[in-house]
């Protein structure tokens, strides 16, 4: 793939807001690396192993891409006009390229390969919602690397997922091999369906094709296993371990394991059993119109509860009101005789609830003549009157 067909090369387009964070994995930057970086930008946060900065009316000097490639592991790209990126560099030795490159068909989900590396894109356009200013996902999104470089694919799965909502992929066009775990997602696979803004419907459709998650190998399995390797492979295996600061060696020794047993072949569907992409997107429309239905039938029974509570509670107020009815019109007599438009309210509150009473037990001619000896006294009053006439009484 031409790195400059990416959406990360360097725009002409000024910009209000752009959230860069790079992180370095493997190994930490040197002093002469982070010295070149700092050419770069003058107000970037660098360290060893990340630089980050945002800008505001302005641009990242430099093309995104090719630092990845040259100095770090793991990239988050978030822009005001809705763009969100998040790149993985990988080594080419730890992966399969051509197994990366098959399950990535659309925009959203691009792989491409360096010299030694190789590097999985995660991209997509939306409307921006004012709030995501980027910090926080690389964090959440990081350990995807962990999770490739151990052969675990769902992430790429969850990508295709993305590819296939935005339509670029044609309906007839058959998933990829569905990995085991679908319905075992881990914090960063959420946070990745978050980042991208993947539809759940999609991915629950998705996930019910999927294996439950395999354990990894045993201590005796992995014990059968290394006592058959050749003798230069056990010592390389020691070596890598001894010289390796990070977990790679560990990946790598678990991801040959499961290639030479074979273990992820049980995990995916035959391609005969693969689903099309049109018919994912159709069985997700379905599934969320079902759940809005039931979602909506919830509402309808919790608003229908909450009358039935609300007009039992307002049935014991009246009969308790009912109790005293004497002492409330006396009240209503006094609210009115202040000439205080809160008293005014109160009065027609307790006007409004003697009515409702009176309804209650079928004596509503005498709350009228009541009501209407009230009129006449206070006939003077119009502010009290026009209340009156706004709470229908």
């Amino acid at each position: 793939m031409d790195c400059s067909l990416s959406p990360l090369a360097p725009r002409e387009l000024v910009s209000e807001y752009q959230y860069y964070d790079f992180r370095a994995l493997d190994r930490p930057l040197t002093r002469s690396e982070m010295a070149a970086l700092r050419s770069i930008s003058t107000r970037a946060a660098i360290t060893a192993t990340s630089f980050t900065n945002h800008y505001a009316w302005g641009d990242l000097k430099a093309n995104p891409s090719k630092l990845l490639e040259q100095y770090f592991d793991a990239f988050v790209y978030v822009a005001n006009w809705g763009t969100h990126e998040f790149y993985i560099r990988l080594p080419q030795g730890a992966v399969d390229y051509m197994l990366l490159k098959a399950m990535v068909p659309g925009k959203s989900l691009r792989v491409r390969k360096t010299a030694t590396f190789v590097i999985v894109e995660f991209g997509f356009e939306s409307e921006w919602d004012g709030e995501d200013d980027g910090t926080g996902w690389m964090a959440s999104l990081m350990p995807l690397r962990s999770d490739l470089l151990r052969g675990d694919l769902r992430c790429l799965y969850l990508g295709w997922l993305r590819c296939a909502q935005d339509g670029g992929l044609d309906e007839d066009e058959l998933e990829p091999p569905v990995p085991a775990g679908l319905e075992e997602l881990s914090g960063p696979l959420h946070a990745l369906i978050e980042f991208l803004k993947i539809d759940e419907d999609l991915v629950e459709v998705a996930a019910q094709a999927s294996n439950p998650l395999a354990a990894g190998p045993s201590r005796r399995e992995l014990s059968a296993w290394i006592r058959g390797l050749p003798e230069k492979d056990k010592n390389e295996l020691l070596i890598t371990a001894a010289v390796d600061q990070d977990e790679r060696w560990r990946n790598d020794l678990v991801r040959r394991f499961r290639r030479t047993n074979l273990q992820q072949a049980s995990d995916v569907l035959a391609a005969s059993e693969r689903r099309k992409a049109g018919d994912l997107l159709a069985a997700a429309d379905v599934r969320a119109k079902e759940r809005a239905r039931l979602l909506n039938e919830h509402r309808i029974a919790e608003a229908a509860k909450r009358r039935a509570e609300d007009l039992a509670n307002r049935a014991w107020y009246l009969d308790q009101l009912g109790q005293r009815q004497s002492e409330i019109w006396k009240q209503v007599a006094a609210h009115v005789q202040t000439r205080q438009p809160k008293d005014y309210d109160r009065a027609v509150s307790l006007l409004t609830d003697l009515h409702d009473l009176a309804v209650c037990r079928g004596q509503t001619t005498g709350f009228q003549t009541a009501l209407e000896k009230i009129r006449q006294v206070h006939a003077a009053k119009e502010s009290f009157l026009r209340r009156l006439a706004k709470a229908n009484l």
